[in-house]
């Protein structure tokens, strides 16, 4: 298949799988997109596992304001391609925290150069980016990531700071971060 039949094919299950319920309840608490279908996570990977990733398709699907889309993109998007530029395009056209937490959960924690980016965005004087550097960090810290003591107290720091904002969302992913920091400990002396 090409890629205007991969995205007509993926366009044609994203329509069969659509969940009115859950697209008004989503309106209604304030995701706003130009079309949302309501499909749950665990459909949109079945369908996600139908393709092999494809950077293109996963472009052409990221620019789309359709949130099963740009859902599809963090899931198709080959990560030998996912250049540190474009992470950070595609943190600053990011629309939500929905499809941030994505993003973070399904591509960007995945990237070779994720810790980079993660203390980058933390640094950053943008809400949306400083969310995805705290989620990533967290999700990297899930993962085994070891902070070495220089790490550690530039992220400590980063979230004192961080932690002032008004945003519920971003405190939130500052805590859950924190909450991941392996506790450090004592050796006892004999």
């Amino acid at each position: 298949m090409n890629a205007e039949e991969i995205i007509r094919t993926i366009k044609q299950e994203l329509r069969a799988n659509m969940n009115g319920v859950a697209s008004t309840r989503m309106r209604e608490s304030g995701l706003q997109y130009h079309l949302n279908f309501g499909i749950e996570l665990p459909r949109l990977q079945t369908i996600a596992s139908e393709f092999s990733p494809n950077h293109e398709i996963a472009q052409r699907l990221w620019h789309e304001n359709v949130r099963e889309s740009k859902m599809l993109a963090t899931m198709l998007m080959p990560v030998e391609r996912f250049y540190p530029e474009l992470a950070d395009i595609w943190v600053e056209q990011m629309p939500n925290f929905e499809i941030a937490q994505t993003a973070v959960l399904f591509l960007f924690s995945r990237l070779p150069y994720a810790p980079q980016k993660a203390f980058e965005w933390m640094a950053s004087d943008k809400e949306m980016s400083q969310y995805c550097g705290f989620l990533l960090m967290a999700r990297l810290l899930m993962q085994g990531v070891i902070l070495n003591e220089r790490s550690r107290q530039e992220f400590e720091d980063q979230a004192e700071v961080a932690s002032q904002t008004d945003s519920l969302p971003l405190r939130k992913a500052i805590q859950n971060a924190l909450a991941r920091l392996p506790r450090e400990e004592k050796t006892a002396e004999s």
